[in-house]
């Protein structure tokens, strides 16, 4: 994957700037979900897309703590169990008690995004949504693996705070090699210049 073609990171800034905007849009519950799930689990389009509620609850019915995300909904033998980020988890919370409410809802199989037309939505579909969310928003080579690259980013970063490596971090993006992994991770320049400064 060749560096110029990599999807731009999103600041700190810009996630809170774009969830603002898209509370204002339609449909901004559903839309929001989108885009966390993809900065905040590191889902891809297709992940995204095909992610149903009984992957997110618990025998109980009531939603977990974890992403339980099976091969057949992920790319190839990826897939993998992901902690759920707490705004994530109140985002999801807030779909469930309304999805709850339906008297067709079917928790086995119903998929978490859905479109008016359908009970489900399709990985093109996700791609097209950040495609123009980006372009609305003026944020130049961004595009659906922004979220994803931004997520892998910030948990290579933070992960040896916590004890954990960059396995832990090769895990949670569902790359089968760690060389995929760290392709996706963006540089930080202040943290180079730091690093050399200090041999």
């Amino acid at each position: 994957m060749s560096l110029t073609k990599q999807a731009k990171i999103l600041t700190k800034a810009q996630e809170k700037a774009i969830n603002s905007y898209l509370d204002q849009k339609r449909n901004p519950l559903r839309n929001q979900l989108i885009f966390n799930l993809s900065i905040k689990a590191g889902l891809r389009a297709k992940e995204i897309a095909n992610l149903k509620w009984i992957h997110l609850i618990g025998n109980d019915g009531i939603l977990d703590d974890n992403i339980y995300l099976p091969n057949i909904a992920s790319k190839g033998n990826s897939g993998r169990i992901i902690p759920l980020n707490s705004n994530l988890k109140k985002l999801l919370s807030k779909q469930y008690d309304i999805r709850k409410l339906k008297t067709k809802f079917d928790p086995l199989n119903d998929y978490v995004i859905t479109t008016e037309r359908s009970n489900r939505t399709t990985p093109q579909v996700i791609v097209n949504f950040f495609q123009s969310l980006y372009k609305e928003l003026g944020l130049i080579g961004c595009s659906s693996h922004s979220g994803r690259r931004t997520f892998i980013t910030s948990i290579s970063q933070k992960i040896s705070t916590v004890g954990g490596s960059m396995r832990d971090v090769q895990y949670l993006a569902g790359h089968a090699n760690l060389n995929t992994t760290q392709r996706y991770i963006e540089g930080n320049s202040e943290s180079k210049t730091k690093v050399v400064d200090l041999i």
